[in-house]
């Protein structure tokens, strides 16, 4: 990360002190979005590049950012879904088995091992296959634990529109997996 400190500052307003303090103050948080989706330690550090590489590099008239922390989440989220994207073919695994095996170490039995894998895989790519503001709204909710008024703060949107997304996208995803499982879609 040395080496991004030390890029030349030409084609943004940021000074080096600025973009050095925002880095301070978010890198983590940034890490810890992309892994969620990559599911990678080397995939989350390429994405989180790439995210303080674009605040470097964003046009000086674009308009100002009002919450620094929301939109970095939001642009590491988007730049992992990209990447899960582009290596995506994922099969589907059952929604319903995702939060007891996600919340159950995976060392107990080597099946459980494989099909905790499995299952996050397959989240991984039901993310990539989700416009990235619904799958960051999943992500804030089911992986952050953040309840609808604060989501709908970080997105600029209201609590009832977080849930009916919520709602809408969790009935798709179970759908999927459904007709994944041969039974009635």
């Amino acid at each position: 990360m040395k080496a991004l400190m030390a890029a030349p500052m030409e084609s943004a307003n940021l000074s080096a002190t600025d973009l050095e303090r925002i880095f301070r103050e978010n890198h983590a948080m940034v890490f810890r979005a992309a892994y969620r989706v990559t599911g990678n330690v080397n995939d989350a550090e390429d994405v989180m590049q790439t995210v303080f590489l674009r605040m470097l590099k964003r046009d000086p008239g674009a308009d100002p950012v009002g919450n620094m922390a929301s939109f970095l989440h939001r642009s590491a989220v988007n730049a992992a879904l990209d990447l899960v994207r582009t290596r995506q073919n994922i099969r589907n695994i059952p929604l319903d088995e995702l939060e007891p095996v996600l919340a159950e170490p995976a060392h107990r039995s080597p099946e459980r091992a494989q099909s905790s894998g499995e299952i996050r895989d397959w989240l991984r790519g039901a993310l990539a296959r989700l416009n990235p503001r619904i799958a960051e709204m999943f992500m804030l909710r089911f992986f952050d634990g953040k309840e609808n008024p604060e989501i709908a703060r970080l997105l600029n949107t209201t609590p009832g529109t977080v849930a009916v997304t919520l709602s809408r996208t969790r009935d798709r995803l179970e759908k999927e997996f459904r007709a994944y499982q041969g039974g009635v879609a």
